[in-house]
This record gives C-alpha cells, sequence and structure tokens, in this order.
C-alpha cells in the first residue's frame, strides 16, 4: 500500500436546514451509513447534501520527487436534513478531528472508523464547523486495487471508486447523495490541477496558481477527481459546441494524441446510440502508466493510467450516462454500470468494421473469447447482479455477463426498440438513481409483449452458465 506523506488541516462548514423550530434538540441520530450491502457504512442517513465547496492548497516536497507534500483545505457542504437531527455523521477516514462548533459553540463529537458523529447543543440550522488535520490515505479495496489519495510521479490524484474519496474530503460518500461542486486548489507554479466540470479560473500570484473548477450537474463522491501535476492541455469543441478539454502527461503526450482527436467522433456516436449528452463539457485525463492501477469514468473527463485505445475510451465515455448521470442505487447494482458501457464497447465495435454484438455474445459463450481458460470460465462465477461480496464488484461477470444481459434483451425486443431503450433508460433516470428492479420493471414497461422471465431467471440472476442460448 503507497501511503501518501502528507499534512492536511482544513476547516468544513456544513449548512444544514433544520426540520424543526429552535431549542433543545429533540431529535434522533441521522445515521451512520445507508446500510449498502457491501459498504454499510457508506453514505449517511438524515440529511441530503446539495452542494460542496472545496478550497484547498497543496505544496509539494521539493525533496522527495514523488508527488508527497502538504495539503490544506476547507470544505463547506451546503445540505438538507430530511428528519429532525439530534446528530448527524459524516465520512471521513484516516484524518483527526481538532474541533467541532455549531454556530460558533463547541460541538460533542466522536470518531468510529470512518464515521465523525456531531452532536450539536441545539437543534441543527446553519454553521456546522469542524477541523481536522492528518495524513489522508491510500485506501486498499477489498479487491486489492488502491484509490483515495494516490501519489504521482509529479504530484497526486485523487481516485474515489467506491469509498475513496472520504480520504481526502468529508461527506456523505455513497452514490446515492449526489451534490453539485465548486473546487478550487491552489499549486506552485508550473503545476496544474485538473478536476470534473468546467475551469471557471486560472490565476497566478507570488509564485502559486490557483485553479478554480466548477460541475453544475449533480455528481457522485466516487467520480470525484482532482489531478495535480505537469499537463499538457488543450481545449476544443465538438461539432456542436460541447467543451472539450483534455489533459495529458508530457510523457504520454504523443501516444495520445491520435486517440484523443477522436473524443468528438465518440461523443457524436454515443449520442446516437444514448441520446443527449447528459452533462455540459468532456475530455480526459491521461496520466503515466504507474500512477494508478486502472482506469475510472471520472466525470466530465476520466482518468486514465496511460494512453487509452479507443475501446477503453469508448467504455469511460459510455460512463457519463451509465454509471455517472444513472448511477447506482447500492453497489450491488454495479453492473449497470458496467454492463452497458462494456455493451458499449460491443456496440462500437459493431460499428466500426469489428466483430458484431452477436460474434462477441458466441464467442464469450462458447469460451473463445479469451486466450485464458479460466478467464473465460471467470464470466460464469455468479450471476451478474449478485456478486457475493465487496470484493467481486468489478469482477468479469459483472461487466461480460451484464453486457450479455442486454444484448439478450436486444434479441428480444429488436435493435429499433433497444435503442429507444437505450435512450429511454438514460433519460428516465437522468441525474438519479436506480437498481436492478427499477431497470427490469423499465425493461418489460418498454416491450409489454414481451416474456423476460427466463433472461431474469438464467442470464441476469442464475448461477453458471445458461443452457445454449
Amino acid at each position: 500500500m503507497r501511503t501518501p506523506r502528507l499534512l492536511v488541516a482544513a476547516a468544513t462548514v456544513v449548512a444544514l436546514a433544520a426540520c424543526s423550530g429552535g431549542g433543545a434538540v429533540e431529535g434522533t441520530p441521522g445515521g451512520s451509513g445507508v446500510r449498502d450491502p457491501y459498504f454499510p457504512k457508506a453514505g449517511n442517513g438524515g440529511y441530503d447534501i446539495g452542494h460542496y465547496d472545496l478550497r484547498l492548497d497543496y505544496a509539494p516536497d521539493a525533496d522527495a520527487g514523488s508527488g508527497a507534500g502538504h495539503l490544506t483545505g476547507t470544505a463547506t457542504i451546503t445540505a438538507r436534513a430530511t428528519r429532525d437531527l439530534s446528530a448527524f455523521d459524516l465520512d471521513l477516514k484516516g484524518l483527526d478531528v481538532e474541533e467541532v462548533t455549531v454556530e460558533g459553540r463547541d460541538a460533542r463529537f466522536n470518531r468510529a472508523g470512518q464515521e465523525l458523529t456531531v452532536r450539536p447543543a441545539e437543534e441543527l440550522n446553519d454553521g456546522e464547523t469542524f477541523r481536522y488535520s492528518g495524513e489522508p490515505e491510500t485506501i486498499t479495496d477489498p479487491d486489492d486495487s488502491e484509490e483515495g489519495w494516490l501519489p504521482t510521479a509529479d504530484g497526486a490524484v485523487g481516485l474515489g471508486e467506491p469509498t475513496g474519496s472520504m480520504a481526502w474530503f468529508p461527506g456523505s460518500h455513497h452514490p446515492s447523495d449526489k451534490a453539485t461542486y465548486d473546487l478550487a486548489m491552489t499549486v506552485p507554479e508550473g503545476l496544474g490541477v485538473v478536476s470534473n466540470g468546467e475551469l471557471r479560473d486560472e490565476r497566478t500570484r507570488g509564485g502559486r496558481t490557483t485553479f478554480t473548477w466548477h460541475t453544475a450537474e449533480p455528481m457522485a463522491s466516487h467520480v470525484v477527481t482532482v489531478a495535480v501535476g505537469e499537463w499538457e492541455t488543450a481545449r476544443s469543441t465538438t461539432d456542436d459546441g460541447l467543451p472539450v478539454y483534455t489533459a495529458v502527461d508530457p510523457t504520454q503526450a504523443d501516444a495520445s494524441r491520435k486517440v484523443l482527436k477522436r473524443i468528438p467522433e465518440i461523443m457524436d456516436w454515443a449520442r446516437q446510440n444514448f441520446g443527449p449528452y447528459p452533462f455540459s463539457s468532456t475530455g480526459a485525463i491521461v496520466d503515466r502508466d504507474e500512477d494508478a492501477g486502472y482506469a475510472l469514468e471520472t466525470q466530465n473527463r476520466p482518468y486514465f493510467p496511460g494512453t487509452p485505445d479507443t475501446v477503453l475510451l469508448v467504455h469511460e465515455l459510455a460512463h457519463q450516462w451509465y454509471g455517472n448521470s444513472v448511477s447506482p442505487k447500492t453497489w450491488r447494482d454495479m453492473w449497470l454500470n458496467e454492463g452497458f458501457a462494456t455493451y458499449a464497447e460491443w456496440l462500437w465495435e459493431e460499428d466500426h468494421g469489428g466483430d458484431t454484438a452477436q460474434e462477441t455474445f458466441e464467442a464469450l459463450y462458447d469460451g473463445t473469447y479469451y486466450d485464458d481458460e479460466d478467464a473465460n470460465d471467470s464470466i460464469w462465477a455468479f450471476p451478474p447482479a449478485d456478486p457475493p461480496d465487496a470484493a467481486h464488484i468489478s469482477d468479469s461477470p459483472v461487466y461480460q455477463r451484464g453486457a450479455m444481459v442486454l444484448h439478450k434483451i436486444r434479441e428480444t425486443v429488436g435493435d429499433d426498440a433497444f435503442r429507444e431503450l437505450l435512450h429511454g433508460w438514460a433519460a428516465a433516470h437522468r441525474h438519479g438513481n436506480a437498481d436492478t428492479e427499477d431497470f427490469t420493471a423499465y425493461v418489460e414497461r418498454s416491450a409489454p409483449d414481451e416474456d423476460f422471465s427466463e433472461i431474469w431467471a438464467d442470464w441476469l440472476r442464475g448461477d453458471g452458465r445458461p443452457d445454449a442460448p
């Protein structure tokens, strides 16, 4: 586990709209976690966050040369209480809380794992503040991948799926609680900062530059990112005026140039297949190969460790519709992210001279898709809608067998109706959340004359490889 040598000192302001009048606290605690089946402590009950305002300052260690340094920040969180609260929780991992005040008065608090529980002296109103400091963690997931705050060769990157964002800012870190964001980070002149949304300002004073980013559309915290380093940036637009912003590590610039130029083409193709783009800009971040172990669909501009190929770029951009705009209600519904993005790969290949989706489906079913027999067998390890535990939510069945479910639906309804279904599903839950039951119900409503019971029983929820299709 790579642990960044960073010191954080920050103040967080939480503005909560109370549900009752003034006086002593008579409500109930908000609750730690939303009882996700795989990450039960993720998120928090009793309130809904509407906006984060993150003000961060990063000073790398000039002698380290490995991304180590000093990070300070202030987070202002605007939230709405959904019931009378005597206490509320925030997800914050690996940082020491210095003090908590509520409207200028000291408040009691305690820490338990990733939970910071605040107990104000009076009912929640506005101006709840706490200060914290410590070393942000690189979190090792149940599948042994790393997330959270990752040091890089020339800076650092925050990657959050599924719960890593709690390593560098406090909040309600579950996809069911989306919010808009403003993020401003100050770094030494010569370094750049890339985040989600649109770059609103870049200003240098006294040898330090502040980059201010704004995300106007709701965003789940696991697709929030901030990447600090040396970047070659490019701005352009698609044919219909959508801003495209790319940031590439100089070591990857030559290799990335050709594939990143295809972003407008991919976006046009995706809109035809998935419907209107749900966000106000697009792009990509390309870091060095060794800086992370995976690509991630960070909102507006996916993150890649090393130059992606076209199919991977298609996959992560498709996530902007399926996974980012339509986000899972729980992490059990991960196949609604990855099955759709994987099927987008199949559609792209089909439309651009590669294998048809039917040929890809047959290769997976026949066990000839991968060169490795174990990899082919792994597709049938568990149903895509029911991973056995948190360590398996990103395994092959979630991706490949999830895509196979979609192909079976396409076979049943036909190509035209299937495209309408892709458009309609993205529109029905735009900027919201959905689970597997929502999806199966939507499909059945969209094609009321068809019987999908065998697809749900055998392909979506059944154990092992179904009988020959």
